[in-house]
């Protein structure tokens, strides 16, 4: 509770029960990932259930496959050698043999040349195009590996013509719709498109679900300026990524995209392999702590677990680890190498101005923490991406704009309906933070709000001593007191 970073955690069906959950929640996961690519309605609907029973602050995040392309099933793996001759074919009906590697992708054959690399399994089969014919490929394998069924297929620097959504997608973001999630995260976007795309059936339904914009590619990277003005926020998925694209470029392009994300007041996520072998081991490797660190380092709002929380050994354990990491990485990281964030253009308005200086007053005047009431959790979000050592608590008036507020750095947002007692908001508030730790009487706390209302903006900052306040009783006024 007291890290400023958040966590995201991958649950699967098969492990799911509402103490399970719970303990992670109370290890320090803020939300709970559901990855359609292994889950059934039913498998999606028990994890739901489940986890709205542990807390109503968890947020709940549910992928979708996008323009991804897999291998077919196969009955039994199959062993490959350096220098086999396979076929390649697009259908998703074939079964994936000895001699033939059937796909999902229809029109496989026609976007590929020949010389092109085809990656199968995040990397652990590659083959090389020696031969293109019209409705097949012939390929050498360049190592030695073993393939299962329905594995991944990558072709590093093609251009693969597929629709942004799948049937299958399209039907799960009615699912997410119908059942209140809060976020969608969007496999290989690779344009501002892309996220219109899903937008659109959003729109359509009166949702206000929010996109996260998975990168994965390097059209992804190359369009990222675009991709962020029409998506809520970033998850720099580094597997996909680091196949995409040279391995060696992805800690560069990881650190590009958070400041890009930072700079225009948008959650980043960073996902992918973060504390791996905890999958099987109780404890970490020393370079995957140093992975979590750098990415707070680099000023992220949010870290991914996958596999280590969905079907790893030690679920509870790596969540606890990450905490950990996060906690010491927050205190060790240089006000130096804080990202600029700029506040010109459209961004030239009050609540920048304000969110700016109320976290300038933590380093400042040693405020400890910032109090703010929230309508659309925007005020919330401008303050948590200048990334200040305050906490901010933000009174939400919408449950939703509450888990929202679940991938944003420092926030811990709490739902309260409104009701025009501000003062009776105000300090409860101060009690929470007194409560958990967070202050003491003798801190000093600023107070962000607006003077017009549910919905009127952020109009002013004010800064004041706890105890003085509570001294004062009735007679300390703010201008939404009544």
């Amino acid at each position: 509770m007291l890290k400023h970073t958040k966590i995201i955690a991958t649950i699967s069906d098969q492990r799911c029960e509402v103490d399970f959950i719970k303990s992670l929640y109370e290890a320090g996961m803020d939300v709970v990932r559901l990855n359609t690519a292994h889950l059934s309605e039913e498998g999606l609907s028990r994890v739901v259930n489940n986890t709205r029973a542990v807390s109503n602050r968890i947020g709940l995040l549910v992928d979708t496959k996008g323009p991804e392309i897999r291998t077919t099933v196969a009955k039994e793996p199959i062993p490959f050698k350096m220098g086999d001759r396979v076929k390649m074919v697009g259908d998703p009906t074939g079964e994936t043999t000895k001699d033939c590697i059937y796909v999902s992708y229809t029109d496989f054959v026609q976007d590929l040349t020949e010389s092109c690399d085809i990656l199968i399994d995040d990397g652990d089969l590659e083959l090389r195009v020696v031969e293109k014919h019209d409705d097949y490929l012939i390929c050498e394998v360049q190592n030695e590996a073993t393939l299962g069924s329905r594995k991944s297929v990558n072709v590093p620097g093609m251009r693969i013509n597929l629709p942004s959504l799948t049937e299958k997608d399209i039907k799960n973001i009615h699912w997410a719709i119908d059942h209140d999630l809060d976020f969608i995260a969007h496999s290989f976007v690779r344009n501002k498109q892309d996220v219109l795309d899903v937008q659109q059936i959003l729109d359509e339904r009166n949702s206000s679900i929010q996109i996260i914009a998975k990168i994965e590619n390097q059209e992804g990277v190359d369009n990222i300026d675009e991709i962020l003005e029409a998506a809520y926020g970033v998850m720099i998925a580094r597997g996909d990524l680091g196949i995409e694209v040279p391995a060696e470029r992805v800690p560069g392009i990881q650190r590009v995209l958070i400041r890009k994300c930072v700079e225009v007041k948008k959650p980043v996520i960073v996902a992918t392999q973060m504390l791996h072998s905890m999958i099987s081991n109780p404890r970490p490797t020393r370079a995957e702590v140093t992975d979590i660190a750098n990415a707070i380092y680099y000023r992220t709002d949010a870290l991914m677990l996958s596999g280590e929380t969905a079907y790893g050994k030690y679920p509870v354990e790596a969540v606890r680890t990450m905490s950990k990491v996060i906690n010491e990485a927050e205190q060790t990281k240089l006000a130096a190498n804080d990202i600029r964030v700029p506040i010109r253009g459209n961004d030239l308005d009050v609540t920048s101005f304000l969110a700016k200086q109320a976290v300038k007053s933590s380093y400042k005047l040693n405020v400890r923490a910032i109090i703010t009431d929230s309508h659309t959790g925007r005020t919330a979000r401008y303050l948590a991406a200048f990334r200040g050592i305050a906490t901010v608590f933000a009174i939400c008036y919408n449950e939703q704009v509450m888990r929202m507020l679940s991938l944003s750095y420092g926030v811990w947002a709490v739902y309260q309906p409104w009701n025009d007692n501000r003062r009776e908001y105000f300090y409860d508030a101060l009690h929470r933070l007194i409560g958990s730790g967070r202050i003491t009487l003798d801190d000093k706390v600023a107070h962000l709000s607006g003077s017009f209302g549910s919905g009127g903006g952020t109009t002013f900052l004010e800064i004041n001593e706890v105890k003085r306040v509570f001294e004062a009783g009735h007679q300390y006024q703010l201008p939404t007191f009544k």
